[in-house]
């Protein structure tokens, strides 16, 4: 896989959410794919193989998700944010209610209960990436790389960020996050000690 940029200016990424929230079809859907990679720091695959059941008990929203990564088998659990709440919520009204609740919850028009492609899915946020002006690598793996980075910025500490994108090493971490020999001399400098 090639390398994909994180989107580091925040009003690019509401202009992507507005221009989803704003489209003519698959609106919410296309929408919520966006806010759960944002949210989630799971892998597209992830959200794809996503069933309603897992985000939905019929009536509200989940507080948390629980899934296991397709890639690495581990479970995989997160806090479900009041945006992102707002946006599973907004979706899930617009499904069919005789849709069975283990159905992906992004399923795909070819054929019976499969989930959405990782194509479409790149479709969908390249044409937001390129609406809002975005510039770089940008696909799907941005969405999670979007989180680390935003995370990283507000000062979380590498571990926790670590252990949310499921990797093995600090070290791991700073090369996805793209942390350059700069970043840490500037820090090194701002201490001054």
């Amino acid at each position: 896989m090639k390398r994909v940029d994180p989107i580091r200016n925040r009003e690019q990424i509401e202009a992507m959410k507005d221009y989803l929230r704003q489209k003519q079809q698959y609106a919410q859907r296309d929408y919520l794919i966006f806010m759960m990679g944002l949210g989630s720091a799971l892998r597209i695959n992830d959200i794809l193989h996503l069933t309603i059941n897992q985000v939905w008990d019929g009536r509200n929203v989940h507080r948390t998700v629980y899934t296991r990564e397709r890639k690495t088998g581990k479970v995989k659990q997160f806090a479900v944010s009041r945006n992102l709440e707002a946006a599973i919520r907004d979706y899930v009204l617009t499904l069919d209610e005789q849709t069975p609740h283990d159905n992906y919850l992004f399923p795909s028009r070819m054929g019976s209960n499969r989930p959405l492609s990782r194509q479409q899915a790149y479709n969908i946020l390249r044409n937001a990436a390129d609406h809002a002006g975005v510039e770089g690598r940008i696909s799907p793996h941005s969405m999670r790389k979007t989180w680390g980075y935003h995370a990283y910025k507000m000062k979380v500490p590498l571990p926790l960020i670590m252990e949310a994108l499921n990797h093995s090493s600090i070290e791991e971490t700073m090369i996805y996050l793209g942390i350059t020999q700069d970043e840490l001399n500037d820090v090194y400098m701002a201490l001054n000690l």
